[in-house]
């Protein structure tokens, strides 16, 4: 009787994840409607609903030790609906949809891409080659974050959408790149949720969400575009790092072998 007990309450642990992703893409079904109603703002406060169900049910999987493959598909299932088919949706109906055909082109790209992205996420995962620290491309959850910020953001200021058209055209396009891109983007996997933590960074949490309690909207903004401007800027960094380091090296070589030849003629 009692492992009979047991057993059904590890298998109630399993639903608690799983409860979490089905909340997730609610809030995505639930952006989609909203975008064909023109409730562009409801929308885009659905999708950020549906990234924090994203963030808890992979913590709670992790920390209850309930993970599992289904969970692993039905999240990604589930991701591609709210942070990939709603997102482009959303910015046609919000932005797009007077540039024709170039726009729905557009948010496909994005939506492909978003499901590039979760399919060789997956992959690397299965083979055990994904690193804990680092995504590689644009996670599609900030890629859709980026998006509905905007929206948030424009709202705020009390900007009409169709003056930058252009510019949230070519800002889809860059999104689509970089989640499909090499570029290494901190995953915030090792800031557990369940975990100790020290009294300046629980602070530091606590300001971050007084800001985004002040002003949602352009907190929102600002945090989602220093995250998706941090992976191209420290690939540059990195890459000129490398650079000083090789001419370091070669300079340091070409001393060597100097020294070396005034050696011999002594």
């Amino acid at each position: 009787m009692a492992m009979h007990t047991r057993d059904n309450f590890k298998k109630s642990i399993y639903v608690l994840p799983n409860l979490f992703t089905s909340m997730n893409i609610f809030c995505g079904f639930y952006a989609v409607l909203a975008s064909v109603e023109g409730l562009f703002v409801h929308a885009a406060v659905a999708i950020i609903i549906g990234s924090v169900f994203d963030l808890l049910d992979g913590k709670i999987a992790r920390a209850t030790n309930t993970s599992s493959q289904f969970g692993v598909e039905y999240d990604s299932l589930a991701d591609l609906v709210t942070f990939g088919v709603a997102p482009a949706l959303l910015m046609y109906l919000w932005a797009l949809k007077p540039l024709g055909r170039l726009g729905w082109l557009a948010g496909f790209l994005f939506m492909a891409c978003g499901a590039l992205r979760l399919a060789r996420f997956n992959t690397a995962a299965a083979n055990g080659s994904s690193s804990g620290s680092y995504f590689q491309g644009l996670p599609i959850p900030a890629a859709a974050g980026m998006n509905v910020s905007m929206i948030l953001f424009f709202s705020r200021i009390g900007v009409d959408p169709d003056k930058f058209k252009i510019l949230i055209l070519i800002m889809l396009y860059l999104l689509s790149f970089l989640m499909v891109s090499s570029i290494k983007y901190y995953s915030f996997k090792k800031t557990g949720l369940f975990k100790s933590m020290k009294f300046n960074k629980l602070v530091a949490i606590i300001l971050v969400f007084v800001l985004i309690a002040y002003e949602p909207g352009v907190a929102i903004f600002l945090f989602m575009l220093i995250y998706v401007c941090s992976g191209p800027v420290s690939s540059l960094l990195f890459i000129s790092q490398a650079s000083k380091n090789k001419d370091q090296d070669i300079h340091d070589n070409l001393d060597m072998h100097d020294e070396t030849e005034k050696d011999m003629v002594l």
